[in-house]
């Protein structure tokens, strides 16, 4: 981080009134806090944006302001990002989200979230990185870096424990000390310390007992007492909720969702606590201290330059490609249909919603007003159109009324549809009611009898329009939508909805040859069609130039090279946090798996998944050698392995390192990895650098010497040393 700028703050401090300081540290508009005019302290403005600059709201009230030039680059989302395991474009795709927040005028992005992906149910596991620590601490580290070095503050979240949606704002953690450090706070500390992250936001949920935004232990215990971290903790927008609490507690920013200003809990309430004498002035100087170093550090102050930024440049969009590109997973390519042979086809059939969808203008607070956004029909048309006739089908429909593509009643945005309207959709139910996370009922859905019609005549359609045997090849583009993957919601289960199971195993009898690219932001059960079908596709919501990127992969431009930094289960009986523990548990949730999240818990418990951590096919192979351990200048372990590309094109490799330990709690847990690109034939050595925290965390509780696993997945091991 920059200097502390100590004796300048202090100096500004000095010099203000207590109305000053209170004015800093709530806000005074819905995405602002209040300035200082006459001291030159401008306003912090924040914005949401995992995926890009948010659309700007009205100051004081939750609409958009409808202005015509805040469209911006829409990126992929952070499960795309991990699935690439490449650090230098985490750096870079943190830097394109760094300089437009800087065009549109932004201080704070509210960006990366890192909650650890405890379950696949969690509506917003495509806002987050992985179930591993170790991946997610590394990638947001660089995200991070490449967003502040535009002078804008990262603001990292949900600080902690945000691990589900349902009763967000009301549930407590129950979780062993040394679970939550080694799981679910490992990433925090690397991101906060090793990323140099200027802000953090306060989690909604509680942790024994206490609101995560008055949390003694997390704010102060751990974040200023063990970590030494001097950045600014920001509330999530109406999280803080007792002002004595939040007065002595490490919490600097409070925002919320309400427009009366004045009355926030750190308002004009912390005020008359401070002139009665029963909250000492000194509380405050130490959160206005924070946001000021917070702005110093961002060369907000007088005197400073600072860097302009801009949005929408050409470069923005390669970026986004680049990472949409090595975000793209192979999954299965048996009979090795992929990639397409361009050149000798005519005719090609698409079938299936997600293949013609924009998915950029919903999740909650992830949607974005984009500049464009390219879907998978476009992308492909945009590749071979000119020599290639490209016939859509719909397949299925994922609207709740036959005449009307809108959920709503009253046409408006849905973003937190809860599972009552999913099983009123699948029933045909007459209506069924929509609530919030907190329960309170915002609308009423009425679902069409005509629906099952609709999607049968769509079905019906698709499968007619296969058969015919002129089309070269038919690719199915299914999974799910932000009907699912949002703020506020959890789904209820695995499955895929809008019956799309059926259509793929009708698919199957007439293409054999099928090609299926699933869509979505987290696990899906394929149970029902995986073992049939032989060429399978997964991507995430892949950003502005996510159909451009899928056409590349299925044409043989890019070779692909995405890896799983999650673990997709058969169901949920693959998850330990659904067969150790209950989930959702909307009063406290027990965190009874312990350490077994993800594949610790099928590697340990010896739970074979459908496809594991780590895991992705490539158009050639490699073939493992000579492992070498080693220690570097500073005595950290360093691993050494020879990869070749042993076949007929180029790509890349993601090389893995599993620590093992012979009674350890887990089986085995990622401590490192390199992405290395090969050309046909090419041999070279790839160090991967141990990390130390994996070695010093293993070694707390057993004195045995540590293996290590090399190979492509968790799974798919070639070496040990």
């Amino acid at each position: 981080m920059k200097e502390d700028f100590k004796e300048e703050i202090e100096k500004v401090i000095s010099k203000m009134t207590l109305d000053d300081k209170i004015a800093m540290i709530h806000g005074a508009h819905l995405f602002q806090n209040g300035s200082v005019d006459h001291l030159n302290i401008p306003p912090l403005t924040m914005s949401d944006g995992p995926m890009g600059v948010r659309a700007d709201f009205e100051p004081d009230k939750w609409m958009p302001a409808q202005h015509a030039s805040d469209e911006v680059t829409y990126l992929p989302c952070n499960s795309a990002l991990a699935s690439t395991w490449n650090r230098s474009l985490a750096r870079d795709m943190g830097s394109v989200l760094g300089e437009e927040n800087r065009g549109r005028g932004k201080d704070i992005s509210l960006a990366p979230g890192i909650n650890i992906k405890r379950t696949p149910l969690c509506g917003r596991n495509f806002e987050y990185f992985s179930e591993d620590p170790y991946i997610t601490g590394e990638l947001a580290s660089e995200f991070v870096k490449g967003l502040q070095e535009w002078d804008v503050a990262a603001c990292v979240k949900h600080f902690a424990l945000n691990n589900q949606e349902t009763q967000r704002l009301e549930v407590d953690v129950d979780v062993d000390e040394e679970v939550l450090r080694r799981i679910y706070l490992r990433a925090f500390h690397k991101v906060l310390k090793d990323g140099g992250a200027y802000s953090v936001m306060g989690a909604y949920n509680k942790f024994r007992g206490d609101y995560c935004n008055e949390n003694p232990f997390l704010l102060t215990k751990v974040l200023r007492d063990e970590w030494k971290w001097d950045g600014a903790v920001i509330s999530d927008w109406g999280g803080v909720h007792n002002t004595d609490k939040a007065a002595v507690s490490d919490l600097d920013l409070e925002m919320s969702v309400r427009d009366n200003f004045d009355d926030y809990v750190m308002a004009k309430p912390l005020k008359k606590m401070v002139q009665k004498g029963k909250i000492d002035e000194s509380y405050i100087d130490k959160k206005v201290y924070h946001l000021l170093l917070l702005m110093y550090r961002l060369n907000m102050m007088e005197g400073f330059v600072r860097k302009c930024g801009s949005y929408n440049t050409p470069m923005h969009r390669q970026i986004a490609l680049d990472v949409a590109r090595e975000g793209v997973i192979l999954l299965k390519n048996d009979n090795k249909t992929l990639p397409l042979k361009r050149d000798k086809l005519r005719k090609i059939l698409v079938i299936g919603e997600n293949g013609d969808r924009i998915h950029s203008n919903a999740g909650g607070s992830a949607e974005i007003k984009a500049l464009y956004e390219i879907t998978p029909l476009m992308g492909l048309r945009s590749h071979i159109g000119g020599n290639c006739k490209i016939d859509y089908a719909e397949g299925y429909t994922s609207r709740f009324r036959a005449d009307e593509p809108s959920a709503f009643e009253d046409g408006g945005t849905n973003w937190q549809r809860l599972d009552a309207i999913r099983k009123a959709a699948e029933a045909n139910w007459q209506e069924a009611s929509l609530e919030n996370g907190g329960g309170k009922t915002q609308s009423v859905i009425k679902v069409d009898k005509k629906l099952s019609k609709l999607r049968a005549k769509l079905r019906e359609e698709a499968l007619s329009m296969a058969k015919d045997p002129s089309y070269e090849q038919v690719i199915f583009i299914g999974g799910i939508n932000h009907d699912f993957d949002s703020e506020g919601i959890d789904r209820i289960n695995m499955d895929i909805p809008y019956e799309q199971n059926e259509l793929i195993e009708e698919l199957l009898k007439i293409r054999p040859d099928l090609v299926v690219v699933m869509v979505a932001g987290s696990p899906l059960n394929m149970t029902p069609w995986a073992d049939k079908v032989g060429t399978l596709i997964w991507t995430y919501y892949n950003g502005i130039e996510g159909g451009n990127a899928l056409a590349d992969v299925i044409l043989g431009n890019v070779n692909p090279s995405g890896k799983l930094a999650e673990t997709i289960g058969h169901d949920l009986s693959d998850y330990g946090s659904h067969v150790l523990a209950r989930f959702p548990e909307p009063e406290t949730a027990h965190y009874t798996e312990g350490f077994k999240v993800g594949y610790r818990f099928n590697d340990t418990d010896n739970v074979e998944p459908l496809f594991p951590f780590g895991y992705g096919l490539s158009y050639t192979s490699f073939e493992y050698s000579d492992p070498k351990l080693s220690l570097d200048d500073k005595g950290n372990k360093v691993i050494t392995v020879s990869i070749k590309n042993i076949g007929k094109v180029s790509g890349f490799e993601t090389v893995q390192v599993y620590a093992r330990r012979e009674g350890a709690e887990v089986f085995q847990e990622l401590a490192g990895f390199e992405k290395v690109y090969l050309r046909a034939g090419e041999e070279r050595s790839v160090d991967i650098a141990i990390e130390l925290d994996t070695e010093t965390e293993l070694s707390k509780s057993f004195n045995k010497s540590v293996k290590y696993a090399i190979g492509s997945s968790s799974r798919d091991i070639r070496l040990t040393i």
